[in-house]
């Protein structure tokens, strides 16, 4: 299978390299989103799938520009074109957050709850504010003041507030204090019977991540924390919520959210949302990434409540802001590319609802033996044709596998030449192919694609 005689060992291969393993384009009959809907079972959802022990958040930045997201070491890019509930890609611009006069109120309350009438009353004697500062404090809302407001090491002691409050941000491992909080937001949130809640399954989900942890530096050499962590709040000493981030070159990346039940009363949602998009701002990640965001779905609709937020045209992959008028394009087509509809509008041309780009929500026709089960011959979106992937070279790419030791290229590979990408679907130049096309082709020297079964990790 391969030609040995110009095998590379690790140490000649380019570093940093991001470990993947390509599992390919399928559906899925089921959909959490649209369970019990009228939609439910009109059309499967369609995505690329792939796996990974240790992915850059240099490439993993480049990838949720591009519509991937992860789940535990899983990476996936849905195909919002043919799916029952399609999603989309948003991000806040952290520097031009503005909170609502609602989204005020809640982060008052919760720091009035924290530090009590007491200590309010009593502070004001022992550390008076300066005129300036308490009209400034009355006249403006300063985010991430407010929001460090209520945390112990903020408040000036003595007198001792009503509650203890802390945040810690630290690596994505297990302990079982924060399972236990998993355990409680499973089960009283999702309503999860015991037999769908589990140490491993919290593990595999919300710990370990294969991102890479480590300390960047900005062009005026500030640095920067990015991968993976676990965002704690702490209460009078217990932990009562948990915020899972990404922490990404350019982002702050929401993974999950999850809360014990005793903290639910204070809006932990909207809480950790805020306290978020502070970190982006305070920190210089800038941009805020609330995950994927379902216009169908009315759980989502709270995304909607945090401005500016743009979405990511899944034809261009360039972002445009939510507004008003966007959103309006989304309460009336399934599928949108604010693009094309741009397009349309500008050349007067009628919207083509039911034709290409559009996919009519309650049609009974599933279309699955049209898109079949190869990502270039697919409805996706944003992604190189066949035929640009049949002219694109790569001979370059390293591969590593249980079948020869160290690294090699993909020219090494016996037939390599001879292999006609999409003629077989499961040929190792097809597979290799869906996995650059789906990534973009300028990642192919940022990657290993890697056939070791014995690391693969789901």
């Amino acid at each position: 299978m391969y030609n040995t005689n110009n095998m590379q060992t690790p140490d000649d291969a380019e570093a940093p390299l991001s470990f993947i393993y390509p599992i390919g384009y399928s559906s899925a009959s089921d959909c959490g989103y649209c369970r019990g809907t009228s939609r439910a079972g009109k059309r499967k959802r369609h995505s690329y799938y792939a796996t990974t022990k240790s992915l850059s958040t240099h490439l993993y930045q480049k990838l949720v520009d591009r519509y991937w997201r992860r789940s535990g070491t899983l990476l996936y890019r849905p195909n919002p074109r043919n799916s029952c509930c399609p999603h989309y890609t948003l991000r806040l611009d952290s520097t031009e957050y503005k909170p609502t006069k609602d989204q005020r109120q809640t982060v008052n309350r919760f720091n009035n709850y924290v530090i009590g009438p007491e200590y309010t009353h009593a502070a004001a004697s022992l550390h008076p504010r300066t005129r300036q500062e308490a009209r400034k404090r009355h006249n403006e809302f300063d985010l991430i003041e407010r929001i460090h407001e209520p945390e112990a090491q903020f408040l000036k002691t003595p007198p001792e507030p009503a509650h203890r409050f802390h945040v810690t941000l630290e690596p994505d491992e297990f302990t079982e204090e924060k399972y236990l909080v998993f355990e409680n937001y499973q089960r009283l949130v999702h309503k999860e019977g015991p037999d769908k809640i589990s140490r491993p399954g919290f593990k595999r989900f919300l710990c370990n991540s294969p991102l890479k942890r480590e300390t960047i530096y900005d062009s005026e050499g500030v640095p920067r924390q990015v991968g993976s962590y676990h965002q704690c709040y702490w209460l009078d000493g217990k932990l009562v919520a948990i915020g899972v981030l990404d922490l990404l070159p350019h982002a702050v990346s929401s993974v999950y959210f999850l809360y014990h039940e005793s903290f639910h009363s204070h809006n932990p949602g909207k809480l950790s949302a805020m306290r978020e998009i502070a970190l982006a701002r305070e920190d210089g990640y800038r941009w805020w990434y609330p995950g994927f965001y379902i216009h169908s779905c009315p759980k989502m609709k709270y995304k909607m409540d945090f401005k500016p937020q743009f979405v990511l045209d899944p034809e261009t992959l360039a972002w445009e802001l939510m507004d008003k008028e966007a959103l309006a394009v989304f309460d009336t087509n399934h599928y949108v590319s604010l693009s094309r509809e741009r397009q349309r509008k500008e050349s007067g041309d009628a919207p083509k609802l039911f034709e290409g780009h559009f996919i009519q929500p309650e049609s009974d026709s599933e279309g699955d033996e049209e898109e079949g089960d190869f990502l270039l011959g697919s409805s996706m979106p944003g992604i190189p044709s066949l035929e640009e992937m049949k002219q694109l070279d790569m001979d370059n790419l390293v591969l590593c596998s249980d079948s020869a030791p160290g690294y090699f290229l993909t020219s090494d590979l016996v037939n390599w030449e001879q292999q006609d990408i999409g003629v077989d679907s499961r040929s190792i130049k097809s597979m290799i192919a869906e996995l650059v096309a789906a990534m973009g082709t300028d990642v192919m020297d940022e990657i290993c694609v890697d056939f070791r079964r014995k690391t693969r990790v789901l």
